[in-house]
């Protein structure tokens, strides 16, 4: 179930936002406070994974304050932007 206040987030967003910031699931985990198990399943999830826990939306946080822009839609282009430093620049995926 998708949290209703926020966009929803495909797999392949979520993949690519912690490969973006080279994280480990294990920093993901530790940083959130979700299970590895629990981002292991949400990253191989073909789609909007489902979460009932304000999951999502606790991710999403995360990677946004680490200058992560989720772009597209899970139907439409699903990618993200990257915020490469002061400059302003992004960089998309």
């Amino acid at each position: 179930m998708q949290e209703a206040s926020q966009p929803a987030l495909h797999a392949v967003q979520l993949r690519s936002a912690r490969g973006a910031l080279k994280l480990s699931v294990r920093d993901v985990s530790d940083a959130t406070g979700i299970g590895t198990a629990t981002l292991v399943r949400y990253e191989a999830a073909s789609g909007v994974p489902a979460s009932r826990k304000g999951h999502l939306a606790r991710l999403r946080a995360f990677f946004e304050a680490a200058g992560i822009e989720f772009i597209g839609t899970p139907e439409d282009r699903p990618g993200i932007r990257v915020a490469l430093g002061r400059s302003g620049e992004s960089q998309s995926t």
